[in-house]
């Protein structure tokens, strides 16, 4: 489910090349004030139970991106989260987003099924408790098509992916970039330097994470690497939203 991903052929690998520069949706990204957006994919219990405090204690919130038919399910992040993670997190002012149903790979998948895939998604949130509407939606494995990009781009205000860089300049709400929290140190200190690097050139940094735990996943964290990231970008003075918002906050920048 989240193993690396791996274009099935020459074919596929040139689509996802062309995907991150085709079919854009051009967001000036000039803040006079860096902004920083935590957000935590498919979502394992963890990220709730460990991360969400974590951004709390210091005022924060984060966005949440759901993959429902993950819910009650264990898998190599543990166990995933459940209808009361979403209601609970919704209420704290944490930001639920949308994933595909089944995390399905969204570069190989056709446009039609992508869509009933997504209409599921919103149902069983839905169904749930989840009452706020799903603005902001995060390509699983963070791959898309063309033709995927196209037929999105007037269904989620935000898109994002994985390349690991920070939004600034000009940044594609069809496929907005994110530094991962996960790695090892090697990749923490990466993600503490994304923080830090907002002193001198502010723009958009999206974090996105899997399980915190003691002993995570490649693809995930510990607490105690976690709250570096934390400290990080407390030190750099970034005001931190959730997605839909800091999107808000920089749609309402003058120019």
């Amino acid at each position: 489910m989240n193993a690396p991903y791996s274009p099935s052929s020459f074919t596929a690998r040139l689509g996802r090349q062309i995907a991150r520069f085709a079919a854009r949706r051009d967001l000036p990204i000039h803040p006079d004030h860096a902004i920083v957006s935590f957000s935590f994919d498919d979502f394992p219990k963890t990220a709730a139970t460990m991360g969400a405090p974590a951004l709390e204690k210091r005022g924060w919130r984060g966005t949440y991106y759901a993959s429902a038919g993950l819910a009650g399910t264990c898998n190599h992040h543990g166990p995933q989260f459940d209808a009361g993670d979403i209601v609970d997190l919704s209420a704290r002012g944490h930001e639920i987003g949308c994933h595909t149903f089944e995390h399905m790979d969204c570069a190989q998948a056709g446009v039609d099924e992508i869509a009933t895939s997504l209409e599921r998604n919103a149902a069983a949130l839905q169904a749930m408790g989840l009452s706020d509407a799903l603005s902001s939606f995060a390509f699983p494995y963070g791959e898309t098509s063309l033709e995927a990009k196209r037929a999105l781009a007037h269904r989620f205000a935000s898109m994002r992916g994985v390349r690991a860089e920070i939004n600034r300049g000009s940044g594609d709400l069809n496929l907005l970039r994110a530094v991962p929290i996960d790695g090892g140190e090697a990749g923490i200190a990466r993600a503490v330097e994304a923080a830090e690097s907002l002193v001198q050139a502010p723009g958009w940094l999206i974090y996105y994470a899997h399980d915190i735990q003691d002993d995570p996943t490649e693809w995930g964290c510990t607490p105690g690497q976690f709250e570096r990231v934390c400290e990080a970008v407390a030190a750099s003075g970034a005001r931190v939203m959730p997605v839909r918002d800091a999107l808000k906050a920089l749609q309402e920048t003058p120019a």
